[in-house]
């Protein structure tokens, strides 16, 4: 995305300026924003979400990408407007942050020290590194460069535990009437 005496850092920065403000005059939030294999990813998030939404929002985007060409990634690319889902992928601190307290799963880079798959309780996050508790209790703290891959775990058994309390109260609560 770098243009002639202009570094890809100020692009990539000016676009996400640019998108999240697009994203924003339909009350939603930009999550994320990469560029991979020729795929220009937006994530977001906030109000209803829905496939006639998601549509909408990349309509904008695409005029937006459209009437901005300094911003637009050089040659070929298919743009993909997505929410993030219940198991969201964790890239920048800011997304370890807003997963606080949430069960996650980490994979180290190769030669990182100890395992390289953790899983547990997100419990900080900072500029340099996040800190899981996994399910003994044990501390880990993994730096930002030391992360191949993360993602928020979604607990699919307390989830349909908790459909099935809700249903059985909606039972309960109909034969009492």
């Amino acid at each position: 995305m770098a243009r002639s005496g202009v570094s890809a850092t100020d692009v990539a920065d000016d676009l996400e300026r640019a998108l999240s403000a697009v994203v924003g005059t339909r009350r939603h939030e930009l999550v994320d924003l990469e560029l991979a294999g020729g795929i220009l990813r937006v994530t977001v998030e906030g109000g209803a979400l829905d496939l006639d939404e998601l549509a909408e929002v990349s309509r904008l985007v695409s005029a937006m990408l459209d009437d901005r060409a300094d911003l637009a990634p050089l040659g070929r690319y298919e743009l993909e407007v997505t929410s993030p889902g219940v198991e969201r992928r964790l890239r920048r601190p800011a997304h370890f942050v807003r997963a606080l307290e949430k069960r996650v799963a980490v994979r180290t880079v190769a030669g990182t020290p100890g395992e390289r798959r953790r899983e547990g309780t997100l419990r900080a996050a900072d500029e340099d590194a996040i800190v899981i508790v996994d399910d003994n209790g044990a501390e880990h703290r993994v730096t930002y460069p030391a992360i191949e891959r993360a993602h928020t775990v979604f607990d699919w058994r307390a989830a349909l535990a908790g459909d099935r309390a809700k249903a059985d109260r909606a039972t309960t609560g109909s034969q009492a009437s």
